[in-house]
């Protein structure tokens, strides 16, 4: 990274949506109960987007805008717009262009970045990226996911996980020692298809038996990727703050993607902190894929001091996963 030019998140915003699916609830469409879903993943509730006409842009939209109005940002001063999404609301346009159309920010580029629920941290360094290199000095980094759109409600082991919502970020130059400090990022392919959605790319175009097939919806290897993103995040976060001469105590806050409470737990204890330091929300919205870190900033942005040490921390489908060092700016 670019030392010289340091990168700041000015501003948070978000959108959940209005329907709260309960585990009583979906004990009634699957066979499960309360006690075996928070057991297993620490989740009560979920926000569902139910209205079909509105998609994964109209979720992203509403948090972009809230970004704006708190920061006092005219929607024509944003060169760019990042939306990591693995629903987007076609495979094209970018749900970044329709975004860009929604807020009217009609000076800005956009486009999509697809790394599942690493997602949000991919995009967040990309748009670092671009202003430190002087080509943006604004930048709109959004992560939003309509996970129900590829839900299958009669499969148990992922219906009860997946939630949708949006959460969004300004990132502005930073004017101190504040801001983004570094990040890792991390890939493999060797496991892809323990997540994954099988048809609807060029491998499985749409068909009648892509579809009767239940083809479009998430399929999950559990263990596989339980395994995996809990060493993978844990490693990650570790490293990062080994990177930086960084001990547990130097850290205010671990903000990890919301996909498990025990792969959260796992993470927290290899970095030395205790819960009490651990943003959690996966509780009230399960996983939003994208959005869960960018809401957890939300959720806490009253809570964080300039200057405090925070570790984002993600693992996703591909496998991707890593981590990212923000000293908090506001």
């Amino acid at each position: 990274m670019n030392q010289s030019i340091r990168v700041k998140i000015s501003g948070v915003g978000h959108y959940l949506p209005d329907y709260v699916l309960t585990n009583a609830e979906l004990e009634k469409i699957v066979d499960t109960s309360d006690e075996w879903i928070v057991t297993r993943t620490g989740i009560k509730e979920r926000r569902i987007l139910k209205d079909p006409d509105k998609a994964t842009s109209y979720m992203a939209s509403r948090a972009a805008k809230e970004v704006l109005q708190q920061t006092g940002t005219d929607p024509k001063d944003i060169d760019a717009i990042l939306v990591a999404t693995v629903t987007p609301d076609y495979l094209f346009p970018a749900t970044a262009c329709i975004v860009q159309q929604e807020i009217g920010a009609t000076n800005a580029y956009g486009y999509d970045i697809e790394a599942a629920c690493s997602g949000f941290l991919f995009a967040l360094t990309t748009g670092s990226s671009l202003i430190e290199s002087g080509r943006a000095k604004k930048v709109l980094v959004i992560g939003a996911d309509k996970m129900s759109s590829i839900i299958d409600m009669s499969d148990r082991t992922t219906s009860i996980l997946f939630g949708d919502g949006a959460g969004a970020v300004l990132l502005e130059k930073s004017t101190d020692d504040t801001g983004i400090i570094d990040f890792i990022q991390r890939s493999s392919g060797e496991n892809n298809e323990a997540l994954i959605m099988l048809a609807g790319g060029s491998r499985h175009p749409a068909s009648t038996e892509t579809v009767s097939n239940k083809m479009h919806v998430i399929s999950q290897e559990g263990k596989t990727v339980f395994k995996m993103a809990t060493m993978g995040m844990a490693d990650v976060a570790a490293e990062i703050m080994e990177r930086n001469g960084l001990t547990g105590e130097d850290v205010e806050w671990l903000v990890p993607h919301q996909a498990n409470l025990r792969i959260i737990d796992a993470t927290a204890n290899r970095m030395g902190i205790s819960r009490e330091k651990v943003m959690i929300n996966i509780d009230r919205y399960g996983n939003t894929t994208a959005a869960t870190i960018p809401l957890c900033l939300y959720d806490w942005k009253d809570k964080l001091k300039k200057g405090d040490n925070l570790i984002l921390a993600a693992f996703g489908g591909g496998f991707t996963w890593g981590s990212v060092y923000v000293k908090w700016s506001l």
